[in-house]
């Protein structure tokens, strides 16, 4: 196993550990996977983090036989909208699942999380979208969440949890994050009355914002940071 991958698979165990630790998830009812090259890398089915080695993390490759996989250990029961995620958003590269209680909570109620705080915009537009209900593992879950996926890098799946992508495995932690913070913030503001909800043209002028601001993925940053050809000296 070369080093960069083994850093990868402890880095996954770690971000399992920690999410725990944090509680936005409980036991091993969450998984996290990542692309590495042109395999993906996902936590193996029930098995306690803390008890968890680098060795264990399954591999299933991303194009080929769908569905095998290598490693001493089955890989999650979700793995199907890990790799079908992967396999149809070429710009993520980490995936994180959890059942983290307030994105649960509108999950079970089935609602969706408006455009609440300006931070939903990092989401990718004015909303969080819940996806419908399917047993847990099946190809029909994976349907709904790459549906409610769409121009978006989160979601919540109806009585189930949510799912968060990102470009890196910071990034989509981060984002998993964000939409507990979000999902807990408009379930305590729903408590108040009708909350006030940003418009459109609100949450498009945030998302200009971002474009300049600490949210960018590593390799947009690096093409704006990169030269163009009419800005080179003479």
């Amino acid at each position: 196993m070369k080093h960069e991958e083994r850093q990868l698979r402890a880095a996954i165990i770690g971000k399992c550990r920690w999410m725990n630790a944090c509680g936005l998830n409980q036991g091993t009812s969450g998984n996290i996977s990542a692309r590495y090259q042109e395999r993906m890398l996902i936590t193996p089915s029930a098995v306690p983090y803390d008890a968890m080695e680098p060795e264990m993390i399954a591999a299933m490759p991303l194009d080929g036989e769908y569905g095998s996989w290598s490693g001493p250990l089955k890989p999650s029961t979700e793995w199907r909208f890990h790799l079908d995620i992967l396999r149809a958003r070429s710009d993520v590269g980490a995936i994180v699942h959890t059942h983290s209680t307030y994105a649960t909570v509108l999950a079970i109620a089935r609602k969706p999380i408006p455009a609440c705080h300006y931070m939903i915009a990092a989401f990718g537009g004015d909303d969080i979208r819940c996806a419908g209900y399917a047993r847990y593992g099946t190809k029909e879950l994976s349907e709904l969440a790459l549906a409610a996926l769409e121009g978006r890098n989160g979601c919540l799946l109806a009585n189930h949890g949510m799912i968060a992508v990102g470009a890196t495995l910071d990034k989509a932690m981060w984002l998993a994050v964000e939409l507990e913070t979000l999902a807990r913030q408009y379930y305590l503001a729903l408590g108040l009355g009708q909350p006030f909800i940003l418009t459109k043209e609100e949450i498009a002028e945030v998302a200009v914002g971002f474009a300049s601001y600490g949210l960018k993925d590593p390799e947009k940053q690096r093409r704006a940071r990169k030269p163009r050809a009419d800005q080179t000296s003479r």
